[in-house]
């Protein structure tokens, strides 16, 4: 693909993920409470063309030791949408959770967005919640 592909650990060493995240949740969704201690200690993948951020996320494992990986933190580029960066993010975070040695996959997924990850091969479990001021649902897939 044009695509390039970049991991780290640690959000520090991809200042364009964080950029892209602080648009997309802070400036366009209003979400205030979008970079926390996790940041430090996460997988994070960024996907750019030709220098220029369209999507990121990331990827750890939680309880340690528990073979479940939570994926999080999923945002695509306003201009590129609809362009299947946001699947191309998840295969990359899935690829990197099994690499890792996870058994599952769980994410808590904007209820707007269920049927995108149901495409996915994400199965929606409990009941939704609040987190700020909008509503989401727990997912999750076998690896």
């Amino acid at each position: 693909s044009l695509y390039q592909i970049q991991f780290s650990r640690g959000l520090d060493a991809l200042p364009l993920a964080k950029e892209l995240r602080r648009k997309v949740f802070i400036t366009e969704q209003g979400f205030q409470n979008e970079f926390d201690d996790i940041d430090r200690t996460a997988w994070h993948v960024l996907i750019s063309e030709g220098g220029f951020p369209c999507g990121t996320g990331r990827v750890f494992e939680t309880p340690a030791g528990s073979g479940c990986y939570h994926l999080g933190r999923i945002a695509v580029e306003r201009d590129y949408r609809k362009q299947h960066i946001g699947s191309l993010v998840l295969k990359k975070l899935e690829e990197k959770a099994r690499e890792l040695g996870a058994r599952e996959l769980q994410l808590s997924a904007q209820v707007q967005a269920q049927g995108f990850y149901e495409k996915n091969g994400y199965q929606a479990f409990g009941s939704t919640y609040p987190d700020e001021h909008v509503p989401h649902i727990s997912m999750k897939k076998k690896v």
